[in-house]
């Protein structure tokens, strides 16, 4: 097992690859990241600056994640900001309402070739409670361009907070998996939509699993076996007790029906630490399924587990590192180099107000 930095600079804030995403053509790899400016916040969570801006970022790998070549995401933003990051800069810093903006989403005019041997696909968005709205932008050149932004729809939602996942059915479907806002405004809900006219229209297909309140379901991480089932692993958080503290676990569910019904399977995470930290998920080449998410409690750091039956039971947890300062950590994405090798993507730090940034770490599973 190998560490390896991916973006890391004094003073500023790396952090959040599971809010933007990954991909793969063998041994290249781009991922994509948000980063600040680091400030000292005292007991907050993150040690991230809000009078500053957050801007998205993306690394290339062309050796499987031993090396990383770092560079503004090439994507036009609603009025130029930053994406996917609102919840971090004060008001005036970020995208706020994307109407009326430069580069503000417009509807897509379809004609997207989903299954293009060089297709990336990315959900961004511009806040993540009441309000939220999502966009997506697609590339045929392994991300070196993005077309966009193009809108998608609210179906009656009060807010939908996109990070990228989907899954490709054929050159004109596509299915995404997004958070919507519970009825009190908050996040908390996962659903899915689905395209079959390459992204000029969508369809709400389902809800795949309801938070007890005031608990929420977020984050979906999905994988699309060989027989046509779906698998979502799903951030979860309980109701806080007396003293204010939250379970936080990863559930699996499944649909039969290509999104239309979704039943629960199991919770193959019953403990991921203090505020959550959300799953990723992906099907390696010996069929076995790989499960990857920080870990907020102590002794933090990065922990995966693996499945030989499609999720019907897990392995025992794997460390894959141990050694965080404090909670700051995870939101990780992964994937398979063409030896087998698991790159996982992760913020991370050293120290409690040492600086974040993006680690990968080398697992051969």
């Amino acid at each position: 097992m190998k560490h390896n930095i991916v973006f890391k600079e004094q003073g500023r804030f790396g952090g959040w690859p599971a809010n933007y995403g990954i991909w793969s053509w063998g041994d290249e790899i781009v991922v994509g990241f948000a980063v600040g400016y680091h400030k000292d916040r005292g007991e907050h969570i993150h040690s991230i600056d809000h009078d500053r801006p957050t801007v998205g970022m993306q690394a290339r790998s062309l050796d499987g994640g031993q090396t990383w070549q770092v560079g503004p995401v090439p994507a036009k933003t609603p009025g130029n900001k930053g994406m996917s990051a609102d919840e971090h800069m004060n008001d005036e810093l970020g995208i706020g309402s994307p109407d009326g903006l430069e580069n503000a989403p417009q509807p897509c005019p379809g004609g997207i070739d989903f299954t293009h041997p060089d297709f990336a696909l990315m959900v961004a968005r511009n806040s993540l409670h009441e309000g939220a709205r999502s966009w997506f932008y697609y590339s045929y050149d392994r991300c070196r361009t993005w077309e966009g932004p193009f809108s998608l729809p609210m179906f009656d939602q009060t807010g939908v907070a996109g990070r990228t996942d989907y899954q490709v059915t054929d050159a004109n479907t596509c299915t995404l998996f997004l958070c919507g806002s519970k009825p009190n405004g908050r996040e908390g809900r996962v659903f899915c939509y689905q395209t079959n006219d390459g992204g000029a229209t969508w369809a709400f297909l389902s809800y795949i699993a309801e938070p007890e309140p005031p608990g929420y379901k977020i984050m979906p991480a999905s994988v699309q076996l060989p027989d046509g089932r779906l698998l979502a692993a799903l951030r979860c958080q309980g109701a806080r007790d007396s003293e204010g503290q939250a379970p936080n676990w990863i559930e699996l569910h499944e649909s039969d029906d290509l999104g239309k019904t979704w039943q629960y399977i199991n919770t193959p995470v019953s403990v991921t630490g203090g505020g959550g930290n959300p799953p990723v998920m992906i099907r390696l080449r010996d069929r076995r399924l790989c499960l990857v998410y920080g870990y907020r409690a102590e002794p933090y750091g990065i922990r995966g587990r693996l499945s030989e039956d499609d999720g019907q039971t897990w392995s025992d947890e794997v460390v894959l590192r141990d050694d965080a300062g404090n909670r700051d950590i995870g939101y990780p994405r992964i994937a398979q180099r063409s030896d087998g090798t698991v790159v996982a993507v992760y913020y991370y730090n050293d120290g409690p107000q040492a600086n974040r940034y993006i680690a990968a770490t080398l697992w051969k599973p």
